[in-house]
């Protein structure tokens, strides 16, 4: 038989089968044309499989491409930001340029806010702190937050606080920021703070301070203004607290014209404190010097009986009362009245 009828009976499509159908193995090629066939045949399937196995791994190069992208967004959306820590309120100082009276820890707005942080178990917005500078001072200063940090010492809570290093200034600036966001300080305790920066040297003029501070040179005037009143004059009121921006030309035209009376005026307004309201004792210290001492600041009580004026009862800035009869009275109701009057004074 010639070579060409042998080739002609070779079935090529079978050295192109799977090394195996139904479990049964092909017999192995005799002949040196069907060797080469299974040995072409075999590098075929080792290619596809190669390419498969490529193929898997350029889709999972991909997902995991996405995914790292992912990440890389999510960490950009955290980049500068600073973890929120559970401190010891023991452990935190107040900042040399704090700002705030003693009367901001007092009254009913505190007493909410401490309740507030207590039913949340501690306070939902962090303080901000800086490393203190060792030694006897405390472990961390306050840049802001102080009223959050009081609350959660009296409660006996851990405070929440983000902690960063900055110097001084920066300090000073983020504290006046935060302030003045939540509007938050009274324009006294605004001025306080201001005149501390300015003493301690972090502005060299009151146009330093208010461009890096981005506020109004006047009410940055006005407010240093009220940061420099007398002590005196300071204590007539309630509380500091109680003291306007608008005030201060008023109190700084009566400190000029007029300072011994001032200083008397307020002396009186201290010693009967929380007597009259803040702006009844305005009107008392910035009274003209030609004003009749104790001159009435509030608006004369007119008592009538049967339609008719009878008698005017007036109380000065300090609550002292005057009472003028406008009938005669017998001497029945003189004694009626003066016995009335002692008992009352037995009273306060």
């Amino acid at each position: 038989m010639g070579l060409r009828d042998k080739a002609s009976k070779i079935d090529f499509a079978s050295l192109l089968a799977p090394a195996s159908v139904a479990g049964a193995e092909l017999k192995a090629p005799k002949t040196a044309p069907g060797a080469m066939m299974a040995h072409a045949n075999d590098a075929r399937s080792e290619l596809l499989r190669e390419n498969e196995e490529l193929r898997g791994r350029a889709a999972r190069s991909t997902e995991l491409e996405a995914e790292l992208a992912e990440a890389v967004s999510d960490l950009r959306g955290w980049e500068g930001a600073k973890p929120v820590r559970l401190l010891d309120p023991a452990q935190i100082g107040r900042s040399r340029f704090a700002n705030r009276h003693a009367s901001s820890y007092l009254g009913d707005e505190f007493e909410r806010l401490k309740r507030e942080i207590m039913e949340a178990g501690g306070n939902v917005q962090p303080i901000k702190v800086r490393p203190g500078k060792g030694g006897d001072e405390s472990a961390y200063e306050i840049v802001f937050g102080h009223r959050r940090h009081e609350a959660c010492r009296q409660l006996g809570l851990p405070v929440s606080a983000v902690v960063d290093n900055l110097d001084d200034r920066t300090l000073f600036v983020e504290m006046d920021r935060e302030n003045r966001e939540r509007a938050d300080l009274s324009p006294w305790e605004q001025g306080v703070m201001y005149l501390k920066a300015l003493d301690q040297g972090l502005f060299s003029s009151n146009r330093q301070l208010a461009t890096a501070l981005a506020i109004d040179p006047s009410n940055l005037g006005k407010s240093l203004s009220l940061a420099k009143l007398p002590e005196d004059v300071v204590a007539a009121f309630a509380t500091p607290l109680d003291i306007q921006l608008r005030w201060a030309p008023l109190l700084n035209k009566a400190l000029e014209d007029d300072p011994a009376g001032l200083l008397k005026r307020a002396g009186e307004m201290a010693a009967h404190r929380g007597a009259r309201g803040p702006k009844a004792v305005l009107g008392y210290l910035v009274a003209s010097p030609t004003s009749v001492p104790g001159a009435v600041t509030v608006e004369p009580q007119t008592l009538t009986v049967n339609g008719k004026k009878a008698a005017t009862l007036r109380f000065d800035a300090v609550g002292r009362a005057a009472l003028h009869v406008h009938r005669p009275l017998s001497t029945a109701q003189q004694a009626a009245l003066r016995q009335m009057a002692e008992d009352f004074v037995k009273g306060l």
